[in-house]
């Protein structure tokens, strides 16, 4: 992982609150089909109060985000990740991750699931590099024709 790279949750009195979101919108918008970006909902999708957002940051520029929630006391979901480009294949992905795991994790949720598409070979990669397993394909899950693997890790019962 990149030696700067700092990780750090969202906080909406944050003074960097904006700056940060307009940040993360940019990436969404640009990792993201259209209709799968909340590029225009994204404000109200961190609103809510089982949802949270963790960000990477190397000196100051934002290098990555993940969204989870908890819709539910027995399992969360991972909603989004993702990394620019230029730090791609330094680990930060895989550290905002194994962080987002950590946080719904905190919540003593048995599961965390998350979507991915099959033709995203480095996400799938990196989620069963983390311990996620693939549960099955859903058909036509992000438009017709466009299929997601529902995938899931596992806790043990405390």
């Amino acid at each position: 992982m990149e030696a700067n790279c700092v990780i750090v949750e969202l906080q909406r009195n944050s003074t960097d609150w904006t700056r940060v979101v307009d940040e993360i919108v940019r990436i969404e918008k640009r990792v993201f089909p259209k209709h799968e970006s909340l590029a225009r909902s994204f404000d109200d999708e961190l609103k809510k109060r089982n949802a949270g957002l963790l960000y990477s940051h190397v000196d100051g520029d934002v290098s990555g985000y993940v969204m989870y929630s908890w819709p539910t006391s027995l399992s969360s979901s991972i909603t989004k990740l993702a990394v620019k480009e230029n730090y791609r294949g330094k680990g930060v992905g895989e550290s905002l991750l194994k962080e987002a795991i950590k946080k719904c994790r905190s919540r003593k949720v048995q599961r965390v699931c998350l979507h991915v598409d099959p033709c995203r070979i480095p996400a799938m990669a990196l989620y069963k590099k983390c311990g996620f397993q693939t549960d099955h394909l859903i058909e036509s899950y992000y438009s017709k024709g466009r299929d997601a693997y529902r995938m899931y890790l596992d806790f043990e019962c405390d």
